[in-house]
């Protein structure tokens, strides 16, 4: 593990490196080879960071990612360690996703508050801070969740080829 300390010519030197518009990868080699040292681009780019560099001054654009192969036809690069192209992401949908409620006035209970019977239905938990209940009433049989919330978190099938995949994002709020 390399000392954090740098002498002052390495320092000034990465400056002016960087001040030329190398990659840290770039500044690394030029310094290795010029004082005989072992730095590698993670070093010189804390260090940049640690004296107050930014970024390179100009950096190449990335190239703009390779067409897909039509279906059925493979071709391998002649490269075994190429990275494969970039898939497009997929559009954003045009309208807001539309909340489904049901007409229950949920009890509210804490997780410790909840019998066996009881529906595990969450509310809260939204923002930082915001406690997390449950429904609290008795749930259906075979299911964790009362008669309204079992229909509720079942997704009616006409629903399943319109509806996007979106991202999944949990945290703990508390643990006990």
């Amino acid at each position: 593990m390399q000392s954090t300390d740098w002498p002052d010519h390495h320092s000034r030197m990465l400056c002016e490196l960087h001040a030329k518009g190398l990659s840290y990868a770039e500044i690394a080699r030029t310094l290795n080879a010029q004082f005989g040292t072992a730095y590698t681009r993670n070093a010189t780019l804390g260090r940049g960071k640690r004296i107050g560099l930014a970024a390179p001054a100009t950096r190449a654009a990335r190239p703009e990612p390779r067409a897909m192969a039509a279906a059925g036809t493979s071709r391998r690069s002649p490269d075994a360690n190429a990275r494969p192209a970039a898939l497009p992401r997929p559009a954003k949908p045009d309208r807001r996703v539309e909340l489904r409620s049901v007409g229950i006035s949920p009890r509210l209970l804490s997780l410790d508050q909840l019998a066996p019977d009881d529906c595990r239905y969450p509310y809260g938990g939204d923002r930082d801070g915001d406690p997390i209940t449950f429904c609290g009433h008795r749930r259906q049989p075979g299911s964790c969740y009362c008669a309204p919330h079992h229909q509720l978190t079942r997704t009616p099938p006409e629903e399943t080829a319109v509806r996007p995949a979106g991202p999944l994002i949990l945290r703990l709020v508390a643990a006990a």
